[in-house]
């Protein structure tokens, strides 16, 4: 049988939130253009249409990766194990957080740059922004409990 893992919807909006607002200013004012350079876009015009879209499938992204966020910040708990000793919520957000980034990110991103020649600039550009953007629906996840 399954665990019930409490979930806060709200902080999962708000994860949601904050990751779209990294992302623009990670990919706008921060590295947007040595990004756009490393992409190969640096001499094209955005297209609205497509520009909404690609927002669109990113705020899907975003609530898939706050929701199952979630439910890994809850396993890292003792009492979830019912074990004693529960430490700060941010502790738990920041393992959550790191190790989603590590096992999971981080391995996509190193097949872009084996398959796809992508950069290792392009790599440690988007590897920061997701490290950055889980560690922040981390915290806001772990101090904002169901």
């Amino acid at each position: 049988m399954l665990p019930v893992i409490p979930l806060n919807y709200l902080a999962i909006l708000v994860g949601v939130l904050a990751n779209v607002v990294i992302g623009f200013l990670w990919f706008g004012p921060i590295f947007g253009k040595v990004w756009a350079k490393e992409m190969g876009y640096e001499n094209m015009e955005p297209d609205t249409k497509s520009m909404m879209k690609s927002m669109g499938i990113m705020i899907i992204g975003s609530f898939l990766t706050a929701y199952v966020l979630a439910h890994s910040l809850f396993v890292w708990k003792p009492s979830s194990w019912n074990l004693p000793g529960d430490g700060p919520a941010w502790m738990y957000g920041a393992y959550a957080a790191f190790y989603t980034w590590l096992g999971f990110y981080i391995p996509m991103l190193l097949g872009s740059v084996a398959w796809e020649s992508r950069s290792w600039k392009l790599f440690f550009i988007n590897a920061g922004y997701n490290l950055v953007s889980l560690a922040a629906i981390g915290q806001i996840l772990a101090v904002w409990p169901a």
